[in-house]
């Protein structure tokens, strides 16, 4: 008798299954379909920018290869299209290109690229920072107290490994401007710092000592 019944109930439980594929066979169809689509299109955008890593590699080499020889204009447009490509790796080595040998001076101009690279590029956290840092370096030498602080702050209020380069930064700014007290301050807030670099560690030191002792 429970053979019969186990018999039976197996038989129910093929027939139930038998239903459900032929009650949803446009749906099943469908899902099947879609995840062959998703799964075509991932490996699709790999090769992608796999390919499109290629490209951008390509140009940037030329770039760096006829800058002597080439046409300055060319190479200044193929660098900054580069830049806004938004890769990881040759947008920011575009950047430095164009900035290092003076190609662009555009205030306005080089600070635009340092927001799509800092917001837009997707760095990984201490290469967002240390962008920041040389943002801050480059702007340091004519914005005010304000805009630089509004730069540097993401760092100053950080653990980032580039906070104690933005304190440094700062003191030196105040003290071009005879500020000293403010100086002294961010100096004393640097050396107050645990587990940094040693080397700007003992620079703050000498500059309190040097400029700030009684």
């Amino acid at each position: 008798m429970d053979q019969e019944v186990e018999i039976i109930s197996s038989e129910t439980r093929k027939e139930k299954i038998k239903n459900f594929f032929i009650n949803n066979k446009n749906k099943l169809i469908s899902l099947a379909i879609f995840l062959l689509l998703v799964l075509f299109s991932f490996f699709f955008y790999q090769d992608y920018k796999k390919a499109n890593k290629e490209e951008l590699a390509n140009k940037y080499n030329t770039a760096v290869i006829e800058y002597e020889s080439g046409e300055k204009s060319k190479i200044i447009n193929l660098l900054k299209d580069i830049i806004e490509d938004k890769d990881k790796t040759y947008s920011p080595l575009s950047f430095y290109f164009l900035l290092d040998n003076e190609l662009i001076t555009s205030k306005e101009e080089i600070n635009k690229y340092f927001d799509l690279l800092i917001n837009e590029i997707g760095l990984d956290k201490e290469n967002k920072n240390l962008m920041i840092f040389k943002k801050g370096l480059f702007n340091s030498e004519f914005a005010n107290e304000n805009e630089l602080l509004n730069i540097l702050n993401p760092l100053i209020k950080s653990e980032s490994i580039w906070k104690p380069h933005a304190l440094y930064l700062m003191a030196e700014y105040y003290l071009a401007k005879k500020e000293k007290q403010k100086s002294k301050e961010f100096l004393e807030q640097l050396v107050s710092l645990e587990n940094i670099n040693e080397k700007i560690k003992l620079e703050a030191q000498k500059r309190l000592r040097s400029d700030f002792s009684e």
